[in-house]
């Protein structure tokens, strides 16, 4: 019984290990792996998810993306950004609507906000003064 109950344990332990599920940031705890701030605005993280399913977090898209682009060592599985309306909610970028303008503030600079749907982002385009982008513009926009 005892070994079945750490067999239990040891299969768990991998399953979990290998999850390609978003983590939540844990806001003013977690710290960016790119720029190293720690993540305070719940606006703008960003999280990547490697093949093997560990998760990188990010106080920006742009930090994001830069970190993916210079570390080629790494195969990655997943990309979340954070819902610009919903604090600290992760929406997977592929899925996610962007708008990217100088209205818009994020932590590094990066400018992009990112959206559930493309009539919070249309709603925002306007207020910011923003143009509209999909993931693949984001992430091609840094070389």
């Amino acid at each position: 019984m005892k070994t079945l109950f750490i067999y239990m344990i040891v299969i768990t332990t991998l399953i979990s290990c290998n999850s390609k599920e978003s983590v939540p940031i844990k806001l003013n705890v977690d710290t960016c792996e790119f720029c190293k701030m720690t993540i305070s605005n719940g606006k703008f993280g960003a999280e990547l998810i490697t093949k093997k399913g560990r998760n990188y977090k990010f106080d920006d898209v742009a930090c994001m993306i830069q970190f993916a682009k210079s570390n080629t060592v790494v195969p990655y599985d997943a990309f979340y950004v954070n819902d610009y309306l919903k604090d600290n909610t992760l929406i997977p970028a592929e899925t996610a609507h962007f708008i990217n303008g100088e209205k818009i503030s994020s932590p590094m600079r990066g400018n992009f906000a990112a959206f559930s749907s493309v009539n919070e982002q249309m709603e925002f385009k306007k207020k910011l003064e923003a143009k509209t982008m999909t993931w693949s513009e984001v992430y091609d926009a840094y070389k």
